[in-house]
């Protein structure tokens, strides 16, 4: 990583000042300088709300649960039950839901 050793001074306005804070504040930016310099290298900063992935792996982490619980229960009978089957493909159904809104929400972002 390349060290940052040159600096750069301006001078804003009192309201520029608050404004700047208060974009900083609705981004969850506590480093200025870190959002100053994004916003003059990029032109901009991006908010993730990664709520939406938390659940996503929680779905799938349940389902992988009930997978191995079937195989092992599989493993142990011999036989394999219809309604585990059906549980299961309830679960991947809601996964495959959640993903395919994720994934349109995730597109929207320009």
């Amino acid at each position: 990583m390349e060290k940052k050793d040159q600096e750069l001074h301006f001078f804003v306005t009192k309201s520029d000042q608050e404004r700047i804070h208060q974009k900083m504040a609705e981004m969850g930016i506590r480093s200025k300088s870190a959002y100053l310099r994004k916003m003059a290298l990029d032109g901009y900063c991006v908010k993730l709300d990664l709520q939406d992935v938390k659940e996503l792996v929680s779905l799938l982490r349940r389902c992988s649960n009930n997978l191995n619980q079937y195989a092992k229960r599989a493993n142990e009978t011999g036989s394999i039950y219809q309604e585990d089957i059906r549980d299961l493909q309830a679960r991947l159904d809601e996964i495959w839901q959640c993903t395919r809104e994720l994934l349109s929400r995730l597109a929207s972002i320009r």
